[in-house]
């Protein structure tokens, strides 16, 4: 399998063209209240600063995404993943917590968040619940 931080950015960036991607902790939880269903794969970013608030908000988007079944990971690098998934000013400035949704049509499925979720399911197997990716650089 290749690294999953470069299949991490390919599922991010096709779930961009798509328009697939949610940006931000509150849009994000918004998403996950309203329709849990829809959500595919989270990803939560942190940066140096620590702020409890967001620690918290992390811990019950944690605990939702376990709830629902859905894949998270994390990255150490949130000015990276703002890079990537960024195309608003806002966006960048909240960038901790990013959904990729299922797309319109079943039966199409990305190959690189395939690998995302199998990278997750192996995981979990040696009880990392929520691993850390990497991000691959420009």
């Amino acid at each position: 399998m290749q690294s999953p931080g470069k299949s991490l950015k390919e599922a991010l960036l096709c779930a961009q063209a798509e328009e697939r991607l949610t940006v931000g902790v509150y849009e994000s939880a918004k998403i996950m209240t309203d329709d849990p269903d829809s959500v595919s794969f989270c990803v939560l970013a942190t940066d140096h600063e620590f702020d409890i608030a967001l620690q918290i908000h992390f811990t019950l988007i944690q605990s939702f995404c376990f709830d629902n079944d859905i894949s998270i990971v994390r990255v150490s690098d949130m000015q990276r993943l703002a890079e990537i998934v960024g195309d608003k000013a806002e966006q960048l400035e909240d960038a901790h917590c990013v959904l990729i949704t299922n797309p319109a049509e079943e039966s199409w499925e990305d190959p690189a968040l395939a690998k995302l979720h199998l990278f997750c399911e192996e995981s979990r197997s040696l009880n990392d619940w929520v691993p850390e990716i990497s991000l691959p650089g420009r």
